[in-house]
């Protein structure tokens, strides 16, 4: 992956990111696809609206339609047919969402699935795994939004 910066004005900038995929512009036009399509449009008429990158959640990817079936179909790309690139977000809003369905601990996060009940743990290295078997472009890190308000001792963990 490669990024140019290919104009400034002030704070402003315009650049292109180079990915597996295909380019995009920046700023960028991200339609949220959670579960690996955006809802109610299809990826001709995404392009035709101008988008050039799509969003996933590696939560609900891994949860629905799961990763053996993203797998099984070649990837992410494939199962939804969309040829450009594709940003994955961590789960790491759902650490936050999901409190009553989740425990924090040093090494990651437990979570109970609010679809059947079961539990699945995830680290940052096991999400990262997640992202790259699914054929992300982009992949984010599991994170925690931290809620409001929130202790210094509880931001600082």
């Amino acid at each position: 992956m490669q990024f140019t910066l290919d104009k400034t004005d002030g704070l402003a900038r315009l650049g292109r990111v180079f990915t597996e995929h295909g380019v995009f512009n920046t700023p960028a036009f991200m339609p949220v696809g959670t579960q690996g399509t955006v809802k109610a449009i299809e990826p001709r008429e995404l392009e035709e609206v101008g988008a050039e990158i799509i969003l996933g959640n590696t939560y609900h990817l891994y949860l629905r339609p799961g990763t053996e079936i993203l797998e099984q179909a070649g990837g992410l790309h494939k199962f939804n047919g969309w040829s450009k690139p594709i940003l994955t977000d961590s789960g790491g809003f759902q650490v936050f969402s999901l409190s009553e369905l989740r425990k924090i601990s040093e090494e990651g996060v437990e979570f109970r699935s609010h679809l059947d009940g079961s539990t699945h743990f995830f680290t940052p290295e096991s999400v990262i795994d997640i992202e790259r078997s699914i054929g992300s472009d982009i992949m984010m890190v599991l994170d925690e939004c931290t809620p409001y308000p929130s202790s210094f001792e509880y931001a600082d963990r």
